[in-house]
């Protein structure tokens, strides 16, 4: 039984992924296999993944369907007990799975996440203080953005189907929706360890195609709403959250006389207001 299985999602990004599949073929924990999943790559990606040898990788393509649909299409190929993701463009330090391995053996927690370093044309961008990662209880801080690097994590796969994998029409948030829907149910472990070098700046970055994040959010948050039970401290932060980014959202819509998102806001909006 393979006891790790890391996924790697890919999508034209051949001249990164080489430098992300060695970090974790260089990993001085071994009991793993290595699934990377083409999400219909026109670039040559295949022809990287063709250059290594090593018999724990597995490469699956299919047709391009976003980061959510390839991330639940490896773990529903995986083998192992615990389940980590790397994105393709970032690398981990050599000693990652082993610690978190041993972190969640002697915790007992579901999940654990690290510190990481981020880099910008070679040179270590600081990161803000809203930017530091912390372990705990995460919900309320997960309210307001993504906390959890997904490239940082490792989780144990019962965790990832408990939740039902991650929302593939999410087009973007997936991750803070995914993060959210675990840290309503269980305290998260961090190690304070830098094990990621994450890498920004190309265009090809989610966060560069896609401004309005807070619509996924606040359907993010709806969902909740109707399906966890929360504590008074929770609710209270969960609908002044929402509220505020709803109506933040709706008079940028309105503005811009986009009034199909903005009627859907809307209802969010009022679905809200009735739980307060």
């Amino acid at each position: 039984m393979v006891l790790v299985s890391v996924i790697i999602p890919t999508y034209n990004r051949a001249d990164f992924l080489k430098r992300s599949i060695t970090s974790v073929l260089n990993q001085s924990f071994n009991d793993l296999e290595l699934i990377i999943v083409d999400d219909g790559s026109t670039d040559h990606t295949h022809d990287v993944v063709g250059s290594f040898s090593d018999k724990r990788i597995k490469y699956l393509k299919k047709e391009n369907a976003g980061v959510s649909s390839a991330r639940n299409l490896g773990v529903k190929n995986s083998k192992g007990d615990y389940i980590a993701f790397l994105d393709s463009d970032d690398e981990w330090h050599r000693d990652k799975l082993a610690s978190q391995v041993s972190y969640l053996k002697n915790t007992g927690k579901v999940l654990v996440h690290t510190a990481e370093r981020w880099l910008r044309d070679g040179k270590v961008v600081k990161q803000k203080k809203h930017h530091q990662k912390h372990g705990g209880d995460m919900f309320i801080r997960s309210l307001q953005g993504c906390v959890i690097s997904p490239s940082s994590v490792l989780m144990k796969k019962e965790l990832f189907e408990q939740i039902g994998g991650m929302r593939e029409d999410f087009v973007v948030c997936e991750d803070y929706d995914f993060w959210l829907k675990v840290t309503s149910l269980y305290d998260i472990g961090f190690l304070e360890n830098e094990f990621v070098n994450k890498y920004g700046g190309h265009e090809d970055q989610l966060s560069f195609k896609f401004f309005a994040m807070d619509y996924w959010r606040v359907k993010s948050m709806a969902w909740i709403l109707q399906n966890r039970p929360l504590s008074e401290e929770r609710s209270k932060a969960l609908l002044e959250s929402c509220h505020k980014k709803c109506q933040y959202l709706m008079k940028g819509y309105k503005k811009h006389q986009n009034f199909k998102d903005y009627e859907e806001v809307k209802s969010i909006a009022s679905f809200v207001t009735l739980h307060k």
